[in-house]
This record gives C-alpha cells, structure tokens and sequence, in this order.
C-alpha cells in the first residue's frame, strides 16, 4: 500500500458513530470516500446530518455544542484557503492546520477566562481572525475579522485563540457601550491578562482610539494600570530584600533646571527605577526621545537609572530584582554621582 492509495470508502453512518468527531469539512468526508451527492443526502430537511456553514458538516441533527461551533468556525475559515485540515482524534474535532486562522473577540475573551463576557452559548457570532488579503465573507455564527498583522495564537483548550490584548481590540471594535468597554479592559488588566500598554498599543493600531468612549476608557485603563505597576514595584523591593528607596520624588540640580521625575530613587547609591507606562499613539516616538533625553542627562551626572515596563514586573518580578539590586552593588565600583536635590512629587 502506497501514500496515493485511497481511502476504503466508509458508509456515512459509520462516520457518526459513537466516539467519532461530530464536526467535518466536505473535503474530510471526500476524504473518507463520502461524495457530494451522499453528503447532500445526509444534510435533508429530517437528516440525520446537517450543513452548519458553508463547506462545514454538523454530523448529528440536534443543535452544535460550543466546542462544535468554536472548531465549525475555525474549519470554515482554514477550509477557504483551499487545504484540509488534519484527521481528528476520536472523539474530537480537528482544529484547522493554518496558524493563520485564530478565534478573537468575546469568544477568545471568555476562552481567556473573563468573567465579564457573554458565556459561549449566548454569543450569536464567533470572531475568527484571517488575514487582510482572505477573500473570504462571513457565514451563519461565523463572523470574519481580517487583520494586516496577525499575532501568534495562544492555545486555549486546544484551539488557536488571539492573545487578550488582540481579542480585546477586536471585541471593542463591535461594542458602543462604553460602561461594557470599560468593564472589558478593566478585567484584562486587573486579573493579569495583559498590561495596560499593550491594551492601548492594539486599540491605536486598530484606529480606535478616535471614539469618545474608547478613549474615556483608556484613560482609566491607564491610571489602573499604573498604579498596578507601582504596586508590584512596592512588592518587589519588600518581597526581594531591597534597601528602602525615596518613592516618587523629582529631581533638580541645586539651584539649576529640573531633571526629571522618578518612581523610585536610591540616593546613597545613586540609583533610580523609572515605570514605562507610556501609552502607545501617534506621537510615542517623540516621548520616547525625551524619556531617553531624561535617562541620558541623568547618567552623565552619575545616576544610574533601570528602565522597568508594566509587562516586566508582571512576568518577571525576581529578574526585574536582580536588575535593581546588580545596579545598587555596582555603585561602589563607581565615580561618585554629582549632587542633587531630591523633592517629593
């Protein structure tokens, strides 16, 4: 037996047996030597089949499961470009073989785990995200969201899901309820799914932040998600042995310009701690200049000066440490700083 030899044709019933995948694009049932004709016949009013989307077979008559709408969803979209997606387990539908076809939006959302999306069930349209060049239109639950720059899937339960960052721009792109809005990206900083930057980064890329109640929003996400930071900061330097710092204070020359604000300064070494909670827009590279204006004033007057992100206390707090605490060692080996007045912020 050769790879070209064709598969023994299987009768249509032995395909929805017990323990048998419920869900089955056209081109899988081909596969299992299931014609055209056989497959129309399966899917007549009163079959024991029926056609969910286009190209997509629910092999059963009664209504999908989530999980069955969730893999319906992902075939369709893989099914488009012309390929087959690989045999299933038993018992389970396959998940299509494109990484380029992912589940976004409420539906990726409450995959995540959020508390504040509809539950699967109630969602009378599941977001898959394709890219931009996909002729492809959306179909019965299945609701096409087309992206330039598509980000790498996260496996959830088995399924090629968007990052929350990403399903959370996709999911704001559909909603006008601004208390929703906000409820959304509150629950994606607060319960450590993303950090507020990157939340802010997907909205400007996906040009939302011109709407009134995206951009009210956005502007509690990110006083919520500094304070977040600052606290996690606080939590760093207590958990991890760090000598006590002066938190929040400005700096100036005696008698000379301001230098700059800090979230955390160690004056006897010199050193300082400063959050990046920019938000991303049109304009961040002109901020990001004068962050590094600031950082580079600071280091010719011998201040040492650690650039710590949102991301990097959340994922990496010890590393985040150890950074700090080289920096604060390293002092010793150093050219005493030139003085400066330290002022409460």
């Amino acid at each position: 037996m050769t790879h070209n030899t064709p598969l023994s044709p299987r009768p249509p019933h032995a395909l929805s047996g017990r323990g048998r995948p419920r869900v089955m694009t056209t081109a899988q049932l081909r596969s299992h030597g299931v014609s055209t004709a056989e497959t129309n016949e399966q899917c007549r009013p009163g079959g024991p089949w029926q056609q969910f989307l286009p190209g997509v077979v629910l092999l059963h008559p009664g209504p999908p499961t989530s999980e069955e709408r969730l893999h319906a969803v992902l075939m369709y979209a893989a099914r488009e470009r012309g390929g087959v997606p690989a045999q299933p387990d038993a018992g389970r539908p396959a998940a299509p073989a494109h990484p380029e076809v992912m589940i976004t939006g409420l539906a990726a959302l409450t995959l995540h785990g959020f508390s504040s999306t509809p539950p699967l069930p109630s969602l009378d349209a599941i977001d898959v995200l394709v890219p931009r060049m996909r002729r492809l239109r959306s179909a019965g639950c299945a609701r096409i969201v087309r992206g330039a720059a598509l980000p790498a899937p996260e496996q959830v339960t088995g399924l090629p899901v968007a990052p929350v960052a990403r399903a959370l721009a996709d999911a704001v792109a559909g909603l006008s309820d601004a208390d929703v809005v906000r409820r959304l990206m509150t629950e994606a900083v607060r319960g450590a799914h993303c950090d507020a930057t990157a939340v802010v980064r997907e909205l400007n890329q996906a040009r939302l932040l011109s709407r009134p109640h995206v951009v009210d929003a956005v502007e509690s996400l990110l006083a919520e998600g500094r304070a977040i930071a600052e606290d996690r900061l606080y939590r760093m330097v207590r958990e991890y042995g760090l000598p006590d710092p002066v938190w929040n204070v400005d700096l100036r020359l005696p008698g000379g310009p301001y230098l700059g604000g800090l979230d955390a300064y160690w004056p006897d070494q010199a050193v300082a701690v400063e959050l990046d909670t920019r938000a991303p827009r049109q304009d961040d590279d002109a901020l990001w200049s004068e962050y590094a204006r600031k950082r580079e004033h600071l280091e010719r007057l011998g201040i040492t000066v650690v650039h710590i992100t949102p991301r990097k206390l959340r994922d990496s707090l010890e590393q985040q440490a150890t950074v700090v605490r080289t920096a604060l060692m390293a002092a010793a080996d150093r050219e005493p700083a030139a003085y400066v007045v330290v002022l409460p912020r």
